[in-house]
């Protein structure tokens, strides 16, 4: 037998075949030592991989880790997320100092409240493949110090235009908080077990959006406007400092088995292990900058429920600059007391919270029965209440009505649109399933696109339309959207029967 590399095939009977492998054969080398008999040796023969995979109850995958563990990356996760859209928020209620300092108008003071919710918009159409191609725990770690380093060229700028840039870069890196957490709560927690985690990502993102607000009203009546950044860079550099060490961990599944299947080739020394096919990260990038687009303009059920919750969210960062002209007019509210009537949001995410428990009842009853609708129970009453809120702000803004009637439209807007927010996230994950990504990356392109306008033509329209026309617009358009949940609840399978990525999927899935 000539020197060289065979593939040498193995047998327990004559004519069955029950392994195969490689060997390095080299001349007198005894084959007798295998531990079964090798009855022929070809040369050139290809083998095919071996498909490295979760084996059952396997404590490496994601799905079985203990719960204890994955609470905590949970939490720290969605403590990312709260940070974000509280640093989303917050930049608002130093404003006026900030257009004494650096000379700037109220519009380039607007433009860094909108350029943070766009950069938060479109950085996860490309972030989601980096992640996809080395893992989350990476993509966290690179983005959340960026998020947290540049709120100091923000506290330091000499001009306005740095403010602007450094808000729009760190919206992307934050953007990071919104997104991705989302996919990491999938990584760990199965359909049926996902709900509450869920509903807690959601509420931090409203809690976040609440108390950035109401915090930087104190610091900004004492200390103005750059002291905000710099007490916001602490908080960050606390968390940063817990994810780094304990926090953040890697729970991308395909990432996990590729490091399971290096292991195995090196230990081994067969290269056949192998994961799963994975495109290549030029096809991921294409993918993820595309394939959401693509279901914005061919899917109605993404379409729909992408601008219900868009206006939701435009409307929710609109009243950052309503409150201020609202009460500060009508009511005489200095900025610390304008700060604290963004408690009705952190209160409406409380409301909303509760809510949700009673959706999860829901869900778990009929789901058998209704499929991904089951979600939309909490979601129809919410789209009511959303238009009803915006009518009791309306219709509560005069100086001679007490501060806390438009408090309370405040609340209930905050509630439904927490309510609105969660159900869009649920409703689109169980309707496109391994699409989900894609489909929660067209929601979230548009929910901040229109989170960036809104901060721009809100001051306008409040001062043209008074303060009660304003709102009583915004009510309407909420009221003609909120038929939106009821008619997918009765005829979301049918409009996703007729698509035909609908059908591609049902394929995929059989």
């Amino acid at each position: 037998m000539q020197q060289g590399k065979y593939y040498v095939f193995f047998y327990d009977v004559p004519g069955r075949n029950i392994a195969s492998g490689s060997l390095p054969i080299k001349e007198g080398t005894p084959v007798t030592a295998c531990p079964v008999s090798v009855v022929e040796a070809k040369e050139d023969v290809p083998l095919a991989p071996i498909i490295v995979d979760w084996e059952a109850d396997d404590k490496e995958n994601p799905f079985n880790w203990s719960k204890p563990r994955k609470w905590r990356i949970s939490l720290t996760g969605s403590s990312f997320t709260g940070l974000t859209a509280a640093t989303g928020a917050l930049v608002a209620a130093g404003s006026q100092s900030m257009i004494r300092d650096l000379h700037c108008t109220s519009e380039q003071a607007q433009a860094t409240l909108a350029l943070f919710a766009l950069g938060f918009g479109v950085a996860p159409l490309a972030l989601s493949a980096y992640s996809e191609e080395f893992g989350r725990k990476p993509i966290y770690l690179v983005s959340f110090a960026i998020f947290t380093l540049f709120f100091m060229p923000i506290a330091l700028a000499k001009n306005v235009q740095t403010v602007m840039i450094s808000r729009f870069i760190q919206g992307a890196a934050g953007s990071t908080g919104g997104a991705m957490v989302a996919g990491t709560l999938a990584d760990i927690w199965v359909t049926g077990e996902r709900g509450f985690p869920m509903a807690i990502y959601t509420f931090a993102a409203f809690f976040g959006t609440g108390m950035g607000p109401t915090i930087a009203g104190w610091v900004e009546l004492k200390l103005h406007w750059r002291w905000i950044e710099w007490i916001a860079m602490c908080f960050g550099s606390v968390l940063g400092l817990w994810m780094a060490l304990y926090g953040v961990q890697e729970t991308r599944g395909h990432i996990l088995l590729g490091r399971r299947a290096e292991k195995l080739r090196k230990s081994t020394g067969d290269n056949r292990y192998q994961v799963a096919y994975r495109p290549k990260m030029r096809e991921l990038i294409w993918i993820s900058i595309t394939r959401p687009i693509y279901l914005l303009v061919t899917e109605p059920v993404v379409a729909s429920i992408s601008l219900w919750i868009g206006f939701g969210w435009g409307v929710l960062y609109g009243l950052v600059d309503s409150v201020g002209l609202v009460f500060g007019a009508l009511h005489g509210f200095n900025v610390a007391q304008q700060g604290m009537v963004f408690l009705t949001v952190a209160i409406g995410s409380i409301i909303g919270l509760i809510g949700n428990i009673y959706q999860e009842r829901l869900y778990a009853r009929d789901v058998g029965r209704f499929g991904p609708e089951a979600r939309l129970y909490a979601a129809s009453v919410a789209g009511v209440g959303f238009a009803i809120g915006s009518l009791i702000y309306a219709w509560t803004s005069f100086s001679s009505v007490h501060w806390i009637a438009p408090c309370i439209g405040l609340t209930v807007i905050s509630a439904s649109i927490f309510t609105i927010y969660l159900a869009s996230f649920s409703y689109l994950a169980d309707s496109y399933l391994v699409y989900a990504s894609s489909a929660l990356s067209g929601q979230g392109l548009v929910r901040n696109l229109l989170a960036t306008g809104f901060p721009l033509f809100t001051p306008q329209m409040y001062t043209k339309l008074n303060f009660r026309w304003a709102s009583t617009l915004l009510g309407l358009v909420a009221a003609g959207l909120a038929p939106i949940p009821i008619v997918l609840f009765f005829w979301g399978p049918q409009i996703r029967a007729r698509s035909k990525f609908a059908r591609r999927l049902i394929g995929v899935e059989k």
